[in-house]
């Protein structure tokens, strides 16, 4: 379960790391309100456990980022919109962003790439010298290269927040989603993803596709 109070800390110091300085708004009440966005009750994967994982990701890949407190932000923001029957909830997510951050003392120039890198989530196929798209994108799809118990956790919530959709149908848009993120040249973009998560990634996605496959005719 997630640390609520942990992660108004998290935020705070990454909106006046952004800010360079504590002067300006207070941050909690931002916070507080993109926490309460992240508990509604539709969310079933998309939760403030996702949330503080995508954050545990971003501090992990810190390094690979040129600013890794925008990244955080953006971290924060990418799902914040999540209605599991719309299909604009990035874009959706980037324009609250850029209605908040400058309203919490984020400059223009800084809000426009917190937008951006939401909505490069659509994707996830940041370009070669985008190092905080890279980063924000692995982590992101870390959940990928989880071990096999936490990876059936995950697919199962995905299922669940899409429980409206019949089982066929929900069948063939996962199993189109799959193959769209093994047609990456590459899922990770990070030298430290590429390492430590690409193959068991497209490991755990190969086998999640062959479970969604209908099965062979009988011969006859």
């Amino acid at each position: 379960m997630a640390d609520t109070q942990d992660l108004r800390d998290r935020f705070v110091r990454a909106l006046e790391g952004v800010r360079g300085s504590s002067d300006g708004p207070d941050p909690v009440p931002y916070a507080e309100h993109l926490i309460a966005r992240w508990q509604e009750p539709q969310r079933r994967y998309h939760t403030v456990d996702h949330l503080t994982a995508v954050l545990d990701r971003v501090d992990e890949l810190a390094d690979h980022a040129d600013d890794p407190d925008v990244v955080r932000l953006a971290a924060w923001f990418h799902d914040a919109i999540y209605l599991p029957d719309r299909s604009e909830n990035e874009e959706r997510s980037a324009r609250l962003a850029e209605r908040a951050l400058p309203e919490a003392g984020v400059s223009a120039a800084k809000t426009e790439e917190v937008a951006r890198l939401v909505r490069l989530t659509v994707t996830h196929d940041p370009a070669d010298g985008d190092r905080d798209g890279q980063v924000l994108c692995d982590a992101d799809l870390a959940i990928l290269a989880a071990a096999p118990s936490a990876y059936a956790a995950y697919t199962a919530a995905v299922r669940e927040e899409y429980r409206f959709v019949p089982n066929d149908a929900f069948r063939e848009a996962r199993a189109g989603i799959l193959r769209q993120l093994l047609g990456l040249r590459r899922l990770f973009r990070t030298p430290y993803g590429q390492e430590h998560w690409e193959a068991t990634a497209r490991y755990n996605l190969r086998a999640e596709l062959e479970m969604l496959s209908p099965p062979p005719p009988p011969s006859a």
